[in-house]
């Protein structure tokens, strides 16, 4: 179980990727600011020689050290003829090497902690300055460092493709390396991290040619081999088309005994190509993601996806599948009433009363994440409309009586934007303000598959009330998102992130 709300909390974050994956690259994540973001975000940069090599201390400890401006990057307007600096140094120095520093706040500079540079880090730094902001040129040089000998400055060459415009990467096809690509790929030893950037730029400079090569991966027993697995399917859809699907489809969708990483992983690939591409129909992606209905326990994975791409042909069956729930298989009940509330059908009015009388509490917490009103909400025998109040336990908070440094914490939402039939690429349909509903309402499942829900269209949304401080305290996903990431980096699902040398 919480392995599985493990995932499904890293599912939010990808789906939110995939869903505003026009900024960037849609598999990839950075590891850290890059060279060029550090930069910017500083008053002044400098590379300087350590002079004055620090006494060796304790362990962990740092000391003051002494160091010589030899360039100025940035922020000679700051610095005037300061030739030294101070700045907290860490480890055993040794004269003469040089470091990047950056420094804040002009009126009292305060200085980073020194990075150390080699001679080739140096001109590095030197020439990704001189870079422009966008295009090909700038993309050219930092694929020329992708894997480059010195770690620290392949891991920011990563960074900024991972930072990049995905159409930045579709602009730089002519440029591209696809030989190179190619053996990248098939070295194991590459990080997880950095195929998935390799599968996508294969995506995009790759021919059908590269499909055996796909398909050998694909059908390997070899873990290594399927590192990287959601770009890897992605990359091959986009080579093979719909002609591809067969093969997910045995591999990952209707084999009830994949492996659950790998069944998401397939899961990601297909939302992105529903999302971001034309290159295979909508249609034909709902038909392999209908496979999953045939597998209960993962069947919540993706009914988001059918509200959101208005597929109604599948509601006798999530219905069914409600009625049918039982505790390995009760994650799909809040799913379904979403559903089935963002259904414009009569009929889904007729199963949202019939459902109600079987989990009252599943529609409590359906409403508790997902409290707004849709066209869906059916009406009781009496003619009446079911009240929000009774189905929900409410507490109304005003935001003006929380405390001032609450008021920052409001749960992370993509931007709003206009209710429309068909949410546009990119694009989530608007929520309307949310209402405070009681914890004890809630599982853990209900809040890992909330923000996947809240894609799909609903039409006429009625204003509710105000946001509270206990949705507000829940939403504060980032130490969980941060949690998930650094355990699937130790499992291997993931990749291993670095960190820049400082020594």
């Amino acid at each position: 179980m919480l392995t599985r709300l493990m995932i499904l909390c890293g599912a939010l974050v990808s789906t939110a990727a995939l869903l505003t994956n026009a900024l960037a690259c849609p598999f990839c994540a950075a590891v850290s600011q890059t060279f060029s973001q550090e930069i910017d975000s500083m008053d002044a940069a400098v590379i300087a020689k350590l002079v004055e090599a620090p006494a060796v201390t304790a362990e962990g400890a740092g000391v003051e050290a002494t160091f010589e401006i030899t360039q100025i990057l940035k922020g000679k307007e700051h610095l005037g003829d300061t030739k030294t600096i101070k700045s907290l140094y860490y480890g055993e120095g040794r004269k003469g090497r040089e470091f990047l520093i950056l420094g804040t706040e002009p009126e009292n500079m305060m200085w980073s902690t020194p990075t150390l540079l080699t001679d080739r880090g140096v001109k590095y730094i030197n020439d990704v300055i001189k870079l422009p902001a966008t295009g090909n040129d700038r993309y050219a040089f930092f694929q020329e460092h992708l894997e480059d000998e010195d770690e620290m400055l392949a891991r920011d060459a990563y960074d900024e493709f991972a930072n990049a415009p995905y159409s930045a990467l579709h602009d730089l096809k002519p440029k591209m390396k696809h030989d190179q690509l190619v053996k990248w790929i098939e070295n194991p030893d590459i990080a997880a991290n950095r195929r998935r950037l390799y599968f996508t730029m294969l995506g995009v400079c790759g021919t059908k040619a590269d499909l055996p090569l796909l398909e050998k991966m694909l059908n390997s027993e070899e873990r290594a081999n399927k590192s990287g697995l959601d770009a890897m399917i992605g990359c091959y859809l986009t080579l093979a088309g719909a002609d591809g699907l067969p093969l997910i489809e045995k591999l990952y969708l209707a084999n009830k005994e994949a492996e659950y990483a790998d069944t998401y992983a397939a899961i990601m690939a297909l939302r992105f190509h529903g999302t971001e591409t034309d290159i295979i129909e909508k249609d034909r992606l709902l038909k392999s993601l209908h496979l999953m209905l045939d597998r209960p326990q993962l069947a919540d994975l993706v009914i988001a996806d059918f509200a959101r791409w208005e597929d109604w042909s599948v509601m006798d069956k999530l219905v069914k599948l409600f009625k049918e729930a039982d505790e390995e298989t009760s994650w799909v009940r809040v799913p379904v009433i979403r559903y089935l509330m963002a259904c414009p059908k009569p009929e889904a009015k007729e199963h949202l009363i019939e459902l109600e009388k079987i989990d009252p509490d599943a529609m409590k917490r359906a409403q508790t994440f997902f409290p707004f009103q849709s066209q869906a909400v059916p009406t009781r025998a009496d003619g009446e409309k079911m009240q929000e109040e009774n189905l929900l336990a409410m507490a109304e908070v005003d935001d003006n009586q929380l405390p001032p440094e609450e008021e920052d914490t409001e749960i992370r939402q993509p931007e709003n934007v206009a209710p429309s039939a068909t949410p546009k690429t990119g694009e989530q349909t608007a929520m309307a303000k949310r209402q405070v509903t009681r914890d004890e309402l809630s599982t853990d499942g209900d809040r890992a598959l909330a923000a996947a829900i809240t894609g799909g269209s609903a039409a006429n949304l009625e204003e509710t009330s105000t946001v509270g401080l206990l949705q507000r305290i829940f939403s504060t996903t980032i130490p969980i998102v941060v949690t998930f990431v650094l355990m699937l980096a130790i499992s291997g699902i993931l990749w291993n992130p670095g960190s820049k040398t400082s020594l």
